[in-house]
């Protein structure tokens, strides 16, 4: 959003409201003046709002900001300036704010943990973010990010059973969760073919790959259906455009760096539309 902004060339700064201790949030969000508080920095310290005025600032985990912090953040909104600790005048700020929460900002609003004034401050564009396992474009989105892996074969590819197995699971920790999965995946295997037996063990412990439907919406089951009904034909279409690829695309070379016949490669490569790019 930011780099498609009239901001892009302004600064963009991200905090982690759940990563910063309590203690310390309320100066790294709203900054200091020199002299405040001992063991603070001689020079002072510019806060994260004011670094970011001209530009983007991203609260990430905004639900995880304590009550106090939350009534300051809402008077930088609301007028627009911010006040450093140990500071006597405002300064004035023009940031556009960004926020990402995985908690229920209505139900903390409701039980008092999250103030309402800041909550509708806040709440303009609302964007909800799926779960991987409610994606229904999982499969492709797998493959893309095997493929920008590198190991010690190439780039990352997957079988068409290891791919079923990550499609199956439910990825509690969603996109970090995975990326760290394949990361491990480029680094431990030998062949750049992933296989099931390569997969970490937590994902061979989880539920078995099964007919998608059992759990989640009707309509995310139908779409991971159909992907991996695809998923055999989409691995091997990627494994060939890898062979080719390492093999500046001699055709020859990369049939028998594939074990097949060059005819056949000949014609999976019509079958999947891959011709050598131009230049």
């Amino acid at each position: 959003m930011h780099m498609h902004s009239s901001r892009s060339d302004r600064p963009f700064v991200a905090v982690n409201c759940a990563a910063i201790p309590e203690s310390l949030l309320d100066s790294e969000l709203f900054g200091y003046e020199p002299g405040t508080f001992t063991g603070g920095l001689k020079q002072g310290k510019t806060g994260k709002v004011l670094a970011s005025s001209g530009g983007t600032l991203f609260l990430d985990e905004i639900g995880d900001m304590p009550l106090e912090l939350q009534t300051r953040l809402l008077r930088v909104l609301s007028e627009r300036e911010v006040t450093p600790l140990g500071a006597v005048e405002p300064v004035p700020v023009a940031l556009s704010l960004v926020c990402a929460t995985h908690r229920d900002l209505e139900r903390m609003v409701a039980e008092g943990s999250f103030r309402q004034d800041l909550y509708y401050r806040i709440h303009g564009v609302r964007i909800a973010l799926p779960p991987l396992r409610e994606r229904g474009d999982l499969c492709d989105l797998i493959l893309s990010l095997a493929a920008g892996q590198k190991c010690s074969a190439g780039p990352l590819s997957l079988s068409a059973e290891a791919l079923e197995w990550l499609v199956s699971h439910p990825w509690p920790g969603n996109i970090r969760q995975l990326s760290n999965v394949l990361r491990l995946l480029a680094l431990t295997c030998d062949d750049g073919i992933v296989r099931v037996h390569d997969l970490p063990e937590e994902i061979r412990a989880g539920r078995q790959p099964a007919s998608p439907g059992r759990d989640g919406p009707a309509d995310t089951a139908d779409a991971n259906r159909d992907s991996l009904r695809n998923a055999s034909d989409m691995a091997q279409r990627l494994r060939i455009l890898q062979a080719l690829r390492e093999c500046n695309w001699a055709v020859s070379e990369a049939a028998r760096h594939l074990g097949i016949s060059r005819a056949t490669l000949h014609r999976r490569m019509k079958e999947y539309e891959l011709a050598r790019p131009n230049g």
